[in-house]
Protein backbone atom coordinates (compact mmCIF):
# COMPACT_ATOMS: atom_id res chain seq x y z
CA UNK A 1 0.00 0.00 0.00
CA UNK A 2 1.41 3.35 -0.94
CA UNK A 3 1.92 5.93 1.77
CA UNK A 4 0.06 9.21 1.99
CA UNK A 5 0.58 12.32 4.07
CA UNK A 6 -0.76 11.86 7.56
CA UNK A 7 -1.28 8.11 7.33
CA UNK A 8 2.09 6.48 6.66
CA UNK A 9 4.29 7.79 7.98
CA UNK A 10 1.96 10.08 9.97
CA UNK A 11 4.09 13.22 9.90
CA UNK A 12 3.06 16.83 9.68
CA UNK A 13 3.99 18.76 6.57
CA UNK A 14 6.45 21.61 6.47
CA UNK A 15 6.89 23.69 9.60
CA UNK A 16 7.50 27.37 10.02
CA UNK A 17 9.64 28.63 12.88
CA UNK A 18 8.81 31.26 15.45
CA UNK A 19 11.77 31.70 17.74
CA UNK A 20 10.33 34.87 19.24
CA UNK A 21 7.13 33.15 20.41
CA UNK A 22 9.04 30.23 21.92
CA UNK A 23 11.42 32.60 23.67
CA UNK A 24 8.52 34.64 25.05
CA UNK A 25 6.98 31.56 26.65
CA UNK A 26 10.37 30.22 27.78
CA UNK A 27 11.00 33.47 29.62
CA UNK A 28 7.56 33.31 31.21
CA UNK A 29 7.86 29.70 32.38
CA UNK A 30 11.39 30.33 33.65
CA UNK A 31 9.99 33.03 35.93
CA UNK A 32 7.63 30.61 37.66
CA UNK A 33 8.54 28.64 40.82
CA UNK A 34 10.40 25.41 40.13
CA UNK A 35 10.93 22.35 42.27
CA UNK A 36 12.86 19.07 42.28
CA UNK A 37 10.68 16.03 41.69
CA UNK A 38 10.58 12.46 40.44
CA UNK A 39 11.69 13.61 37.01
CA UNK A 40 15.33 14.17 36.11
CA UNK A 41 14.26 17.74 35.26
CA UNK A 42 13.06 20.54 37.51
CA UNK A 43 9.30 21.00 37.43
CA UNK A 44 7.80 24.46 36.92
CA UNK A 45 4.43 25.35 38.42
CA UNK A 46 1.88 26.61 35.90
CA UNK A 47 -0.55 29.31 36.96
CA UNK A 48 -3.32 26.70 36.66
CA UNK A 49 -1.64 24.70 39.43
CA UNK A 50 0.06 21.86 37.55
CA UNK A 51 3.73 21.13 36.97
CA UNK A 52 5.93 20.22 34.04
CA UNK A 53 9.51 20.50 32.94
CA UNK A 54 10.37 23.55 30.84
CA UNK A 55 10.22 22.32 27.24
CA UNK A 56 6.81 20.56 27.31
CA UNK A 57 5.37 23.45 29.31
CA UNK A 58 6.49 25.85 26.59
CA UNK A 59 5.19 23.48 23.90
CA UNK A 60 1.81 23.42 25.63
CA UNK A 61 1.63 27.20 25.54
CA UNK A 62 2.70 27.42 21.90
CA UNK A 63 0.06 24.83 20.99
CA UNK A 64 -2.52 26.91 22.82
CA UNK A 65 -1.50 29.95 20.78
CA UNK A 66 -1.16 28.28 17.38
CA UNK A 67 -3.10 25.01 17.07
CA UNK A 68 -6.32 25.24 15.06
CA UNK A 69 -8.56 22.33 15.96
CA UNK A 70 -11.25 20.88 13.73
CA UNK A 71 -14.52 19.37 14.99
CA UNK A 72 -13.41 16.08 13.45
CA UNK A 73 -10.14 15.90 15.43
CA UNK A 74 -9.61 13.25 18.10
CA UNK A 75 -7.29 13.98 21.01
CA UNK A 76 -5.96 11.30 23.37
CA UNK A 77 -5.43 12.70 26.87
CA UNK A 78 -3.70 10.85 29.70
CA UNK A 79 -1.32 11.27 32.55
CA UNK A 80 2.06 9.77 31.66
CA UNK A 81 2.26 6.01 32.20
CA UNK A 82 -1.49 5.51 32.37
CA UNK A 83 -2.02 3.35 29.30
CA UNK A 84 -1.05 6.02 26.77
CA UNK A 85 0.84 3.71 24.41
CA UNK A 86 -1.97 1.16 24.44
CA UNK A 87 -4.80 3.62 23.79
CA UNK A 88 -2.80 5.22 20.96
CA UNK A 89 -2.27 1.80 19.40
CA UNK A 90 -5.94 0.87 19.67
CA UNK A 91 -7.18 4.21 18.37
CA UNK A 92 -4.78 4.41 15.43
CA UNK A 93 -5.37 0.84 14.27
CA UNK A 94 -9.15 1.32 14.62
CA UNK A 95 -9.46 4.67 12.86
CA UNK A 96 -6.92 3.86 10.11
CA UNK A 97 -8.01 0.26 9.57
CA UNK A 98 -9.18 0.87 6.00
CA UNK A 99 -5.91 2.50 4.87
CA UNK A 100 -3.89 -0.01 6.89
CA UNK A 101 -5.66 -3.35 7.36
CA UNK A 102 -4.57 -5.07 10.53
CA UNK A 103 -2.89 -8.00 8.82
CA UNK A 104 -1.07 -6.05 6.12
CA UNK A 105 2.70 -6.53 5.89
CA UNK A 106 3.27 -2.79 5.58
CA UNK A 107 1.18 -1.81 8.60
CA UNK A 108 2.80 1.25 10.23
CA UNK A 109 3.35 -0.59 13.51
CA UNK A 110 5.91 -2.76 11.75
CA UNK A 111 8.20 0.24 11.42
CA UNK A 112 6.85 2.97 13.70
CA UNK A 113 6.03 3.15 17.39
CA UNK A 114 2.54 4.25 18.48
CA UNK A 115 3.92 7.63 19.63
CA UNK A 116 5.07 8.31 16.07
CA UNK A 117 1.62 7.46 14.74
CA UNK A 118 -0.25 9.75 17.15
CA UNK A 119 1.98 12.61 18.22
CA UNK A 120 1.98 14.69 21.38
CA UNK A 121 1.40 18.41 21.06
CA UNK A 122 3.91 19.31 23.76
CA UNK A 123 6.58 16.64 23.17
CA UNK A 124 6.70 16.30 19.39
CA UNK A 125 4.67 18.80 17.37
CA UNK A 126 5.31 22.12 19.11
CA UNK A 127 9.02 21.84 19.84
CA UNK A 128 12.29 23.30 18.60
CA UNK A 129 10.78 26.69 17.67
CA UNK A 130 8.55 24.95 15.11
CA UNK A 131 4.96 25.80 14.18
CA UNK A 132 3.91 22.69 12.24
CA UNK A 133 1.61 22.77 9.25
CA UNK A 134 -1.10 20.26 10.15
CA UNK A 135 -3.68 21.31 7.56
CA UNK A 136 -3.02 18.50 5.11
CA UNK A 137 -3.47 15.70 7.62
CA UNK A 138 -6.56 13.68 6.72
CA UNK A 139 -9.68 13.65 8.87
CA UNK A 140 -9.97 12.56 11.52
CA UNK A 141 -6.64 13.99 12.66
CA UNK A 142 -5.28 12.18 15.72
CA UNK A 143 -3.28 13.96 18.43
CA UNK A 144 -2.22 13.35 22.01
CA UNK A 145 -1.42 15.31 25.14
CA UNK A 146 -0.68 14.91 28.84
CA UNK A 147 -1.90 18.35 29.90
CA UNK A 148 -4.84 18.88 32.27
CA UNK A 149 -8.22 19.66 30.76
CA UNK A 150 -8.04 23.31 31.81
CA UNK A 151 -4.82 23.82 29.82
CA UNK A 152 -5.81 22.12 26.57
CA UNK A 153 -5.39 24.34 23.52
CA UNK A 154 -8.34 26.69 23.49
CA UNK A 155 -9.27 25.67 19.97
CA UNK A 156 -9.75 22.08 21.16
CA UNK A 157 -12.41 23.23 23.59
CA UNK A 158 -13.99 25.68 21.14
CA UNK A 159 -14.15 23.20 18.25
CA UNK A 160 -16.02 20.52 20.17
CA UNK A 161 -13.62 17.87 18.87
CA UNK A 162 -13.50 14.45 20.52
CA UNK A 163 -11.29 13.72 23.55
CA UNK A 164 -10.44 10.22 24.77
CA UNK A 165 -9.19 10.03 28.35
CA UNK A 166 -7.66 7.02 30.08
CA UNK A 167 -7.00 6.87 33.81
CA UNK A 168 -5.26 4.19 35.82
CA UNK A 169 -5.15 3.12 39.45
CA UNK A 170 -2.94 5.78 41.08
CA UNK A 171 -0.65 3.21 42.65
CA UNK A 172 0.08 1.46 39.35
CA UNK A 173 0.47 4.84 37.66
CA UNK A 174 3.01 5.85 40.29
CA UNK A 175 5.07 2.67 39.94
CA UNK A 176 5.15 2.88 36.17
CA UNK A 177 6.11 6.57 36.27
CA UNK A 178 8.80 5.89 38.89
CA UNK A 179 10.33 3.10 36.80
CA UNK A 180 10.25 5.21 33.63
CA UNK A 181 11.74 8.29 35.30
CA UNK A 182 14.58 6.31 36.87
CA UNK A 183 15.72 5.14 33.44
CA UNK A 184 16.34 8.75 32.49
CA UNK A 185 17.86 9.67 35.81
CA UNK A 186 20.42 6.90 35.33
CA UNK A 187 20.97 7.93 31.71
CA UNK A 188 21.77 11.45 32.88
CA UNK A 189 24.15 10.28 35.61
CA UNK A 190 21.73 10.84 38.50
CA UNK A 191 20.99 8.47 41.33
CA UNK A 192 17.72 6.57 40.90
CA UNK A 193 15.02 7.59 43.34
CA UNK A 194 13.68 5.16 45.91
CA UNK A 195 10.05 4.19 45.61
CA UNK A 196 9.38 5.88 48.96
CA UNK A 197 10.79 9.16 47.67
CA UNK A 198 8.71 8.84 44.51
CA UNK A 199 5.60 8.17 46.58
CA UNK A 200 6.30 11.26 48.65
CA UNK A 201 6.47 13.47 45.57
CA UNK A 202 3.31 11.83 44.23
CA UNK A 203 1.26 12.30 47.39
CA UNK A 204 2.36 15.94 47.56
CA UNK A 205 1.08 16.50 44.02
CA UNK A 206 4.58 17.02 42.61
CA UNK A 207 3.98 14.96 39.48
CA UNK A 208 4.51 15.85 35.84
CA UNK A 209 1.30 17.49 34.58
CA UNK A 210 -0.05 17.99 38.04
CA UNK A 211 -1.57 16.09 40.94
CA UNK A 212 -3.06 12.80 39.81
CA UNK A 213 -6.42 13.54 41.41
CA UNK A 214 -6.82 16.99 39.85
CA UNK A 215 -5.96 15.66 36.40
CA UNK A 216 -8.38 12.74 36.53
CA UNK A 217 -11.24 14.75 38.04
CA UNK A 218 -10.82 17.50 35.46
CA UNK A 219 -11.56 15.14 32.58
CA UNK A 220 -14.10 13.09 34.56
CA UNK A 221 -16.30 16.10 35.27
CA UNK A 222 -16.32 17.18 31.64
CA UNK A 223 -17.12 13.60 30.63
CA UNK A 224 -20.15 13.65 32.93
CA UNK A 225 -21.31 16.98 31.52
CA UNK A 226 -20.48 16.24 27.86
CA UNK A 227 -20.14 12.47 27.28
CA UNK A 228 -20.51 13.04 23.56
CA UNK A 229 -17.24 15.02 23.60
CA UNK A 230 -15.16 13.26 26.27
CA UNK A 231 -14.90 9.47 26.39
CA UNK A 232 -13.56 8.25 29.73
CA UNK A 233 -11.83 4.87 30.03
CA UNK A 234 -10.35 3.10 33.04
CA UNK A 235 -7.23 1.08 32.29
CA UNK A 236 -8.36 -1.77 34.51
CA UNK A 237 -11.67 -2.09 32.67
CA UNK A 238 -9.87 -1.97 29.33
CA UNK A 239 -7.69 -4.85 30.48
CA UNK A 240 -10.73 -6.95 31.41
CA UNK A 241 -12.56 -6.45 28.10
CA UNK A 242 -10.42 -4.77 25.42
CA UNK A 243 -12.76 -5.73 22.55
CA UNK A 244 -15.68 -3.85 24.09
CA UNK A 245 -13.50 -0.77 24.46
CA UNK A 246 -12.33 -0.99 20.85
CA UNK A 247 -15.97 -0.98 19.76
CA UNK A 248 -16.64 2.07 21.94
CA UNK A 249 -13.58 3.79 20.46
CA UNK A 250 -14.83 3.16 16.93
CA UNK A 251 -18.32 4.46 17.70
CA UNK A 252 -16.96 7.54 19.45
CA UNK A 253 -14.54 8.35 16.63
CA UNK A 254 -17.31 8.03 14.05
CA UNK A 255 -16.11 4.83 12.37
CA UNK A 256 -18.14 1.96 13.87
CA UNK A 257 -17.47 -1.58 12.80
CA UNK A 258 -19.74 -3.02 10.14
CA UNK A 259 -21.52 -6.33 10.47
CA UNK A 260 -19.11 -7.75 7.92
CA UNK A 261 -16.09 -6.57 9.92
CA UNK A 262 -17.51 -8.12 13.06
CA UNK A 263 -18.11 -11.40 11.27
CA UNK A 264 -14.55 -11.68 10.00
CA UNK A 265 -13.05 -10.80 13.38
CA UNK A 266 -11.60 -7.33 12.76
CA UNK A 267 -12.16 -6.23 16.37
CA UNK A 268 -10.34 -9.24 17.78
CA UNK A 269 -7.55 -8.72 15.25
CA UNK A 270 -7.06 -5.15 16.46
CA UNK A 271 -6.99 -6.29 20.08
CA UNK A 272 -4.37 -8.90 19.21
CA UNK A 273 -2.29 -6.47 17.13
CA UNK A 274 -2.20 -3.98 20.00
CA UNK A 275 -1.67 -6.49 22.79
CA UNK A 276 1.35 -6.10 25.03
CA UNK A 277 2.70 -9.45 23.87
CA UNK A 278 2.48 -8.60 20.18
CA UNK A 279 3.66 -4.99 20.40
CA UNK A 280 6.74 -5.85 22.47
CA UNK A 281 7.73 -8.44 19.89
CA UNK A 282 7.72 -6.03 16.93
CA UNK A 283 11.02 -4.83 15.49
CA UNK A 284 9.77 -1.23 15.76
CA UNK A 285 9.49 -1.75 19.51
CA UNK A 286 12.67 -3.74 20.03
CA UNK A 287 14.95 -1.57 17.91
CA UNK A 288 13.13 1.66 17.10
CA UNK A 289 13.24 5.08 18.70
CA UNK A 290 10.81 7.98 19.06
CA UNK A 291 12.11 11.54 18.94
CA UNK A 292 10.73 13.63 21.79
CA UNK A 293 11.58 17.15 22.88
CA UNK A 294 14.28 15.91 25.26
CA UNK A 295 15.86 13.47 22.82
CA UNK A 296 15.39 10.08 21.19
CA UNK A 297 13.74 7.45 23.38
CA UNK A 298 13.89 3.71 22.79
CA UNK A 299 10.42 2.48 21.90
CA UNK A 300 10.97 -0.44 24.27
CA UNK A 301 11.03 2.08 27.15
CA UNK A 302 7.32 2.68 26.68
CA UNK A 303 6.53 -0.94 27.48
CA UNK A 304 7.08 -2.16 31.02
CA UNK A 305 4.70 -4.89 32.22
CA UNK A 306 1.22 -3.59 31.49
CA UNK A 307 -0.39 -5.64 34.27
CA UNK A 308 -2.99 -4.52 36.77
CA UNK A 309 -2.04 -4.23 40.48
CA UNK A 310 1.71 -4.60 39.97
CA UNK A 311 2.04 -1.97 42.70
CA UNK A 312 1.79 -4.72 45.33
CA UNK A 313 5.33 -5.76 44.36
CA UNK A 314 6.77 -2.32 45.11
CA UNK A 315 4.72 -0.28 47.60
CA UNK A 316 4.56 -0.91 51.32
CA UNK A 317 1.08 -1.46 52.80
CA UNK A 318 1.43 1.84 54.64
CA UNK A 319 2.18 3.79 51.46
CA UNK A 320 -0.65 2.06 49.61
CA UNK A 321 -3.08 2.98 52.38
CA UNK A 322 -1.89 6.59 52.26
CA UNK A 323 -2.54 6.84 48.52
CA UNK A 324 -5.92 5.11 48.87
CA UNK A 325 -6.94 7.51 51.62
CA UNK A 326 -6.08 10.54 49.49
CA UNK A 327 -7.93 9.06 46.54
CA UNK A 328 -11.05 8.33 48.58
CA UNK A 329 -11.05 11.83 50.06
CA UNK A 330 -10.50 13.56 46.73
CA UNK A 331 -13.02 11.49 44.75
CA UNK A 332 -15.81 11.54 47.35
CA UNK A 333 -18.97 12.92 45.80
CA UNK A 334 -17.65 12.78 42.24
CA UNK A 335 -19.19 9.43 41.35
CA UNK A 336 -15.76 8.21 40.21
CA UNK A 337 -14.24 5.03 41.57
CA UNK A 338 -10.81 3.81 40.58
Amino acid sequence: MSSSAGTYPPQQGHAETNEELYQQFTNLVSSWPCFPALSNYQLYRHDDGWHSSLAPMVGTMVADACFAARPSDVVVATLPKSGTTWIKSLLYSTVRRREHPVGSSDHPFNSLGPHECIKFFEYQLYTGNRIPDLDELPDPRLFATHVPFASLPRSVLASGCKIIYVCRDPKDHLISQWSFANKFRVRDGLEPLSVDAAAGFFCDGMSPFGPYWDHVLGYWRVHLAHPEQVLFFRYEEMSRDPAAHVRRLAEFAGCPFSVEEEEVGVVDAIVKLCSFENMTGLEATKGGKTELVFGAVDNSSFFRRGVVADWVNHLSPETARRIDAITEARFTGSGLRI
